[in-house]
């Protein structure tokens, strides 16, 4: 791993948690326009009967996402701290590499062959570690695109219910377009992140 490598890698990760905080205040204003929406609803009675139950899933899907949202955060924490250890193995690495070239003519040379290749091994097993890591980290980012999509769904089905609420349509039509809005907030910050780890060379 080189300094560009090491770089570009924590870039990522940061990169990944920024948006990642976004997607999480997001989910939060999905969560907030159910509650909403569950009291307009409520008030408008049998004017929004068909919007009630919807209500249900926008604050079910809020739930899904800052779940899935937290495990990601928790993974990406972990990149940061395997992109630490792959940067220090690489340097311990490196270092021995350069010692055992200045030492290959002396009496004991040989004594550095083992530290030599526990280094190298350690440093390949960093590098395996935090590959497969980002592979899994990518899975879990296509499951947000899961509610995400969902959402959208929710939100056409929304309008739909809001035109027959009468004197509460524009109430709950705000509902739907706020939940059609935060879902394609959420699909571009998940886009954001996995453009961001497009840096990591993954081939083994």
């Amino acid at each position: 791993m080189n300094v560009g490598q090491t770089k570009s890698q924590f870039v990522a990760v940061a990169s990944i948690a920024a948006e990642l905080s976004a997607v999480m205040d997001v989910a939060k204003e999905i969560s907030l326009a159910a509650a909403n929406a569950k009291a307009i609803a409520f008030r408008a009675g049998e004017k929004a009967k068909g919007f009630q139950p919807i209500t249900d899933f926008i604050n079910e899907l809020a739930k899904e996402t800052i779940e899935l949202v937290n495990a990601i955060n928790e993974h990406a924490l972990l990149l940061y701290q395997l992109t630490v250890n792959e940067y220090r193995m690489t340097e311990t690495h490196n270092k021995f590499v350069m010692v055992a070239a200045q030492a290959k003519d002396a009496a004991y040379a040989d004594s550095l062959d083992q530290p030599l290749f526990n280094a190298h091994q350690n440093m390949v097993e960093c590098k395996r570690d935090f590959k497969s890591n980002v592979k899994q980290l990518l899975d879990q980012l296509a499951e947000v695109m899961h509610p995400a999509r969902a959402a959208r769904v929710i939100a056409a089905n929304s309008r739909i219910e809001a035109s027959q609420a009468g004197e509460y349509l524009l109430s709950l039509q705000a509902v739907a377009e706020s939940v059609d809005n935060a879902a394609q907030v959420i699909h571009d910050n998940v886009q954001r992140c996995r453009s961001a780890l497009s840096v990591v060379d993954l081939a083994d």
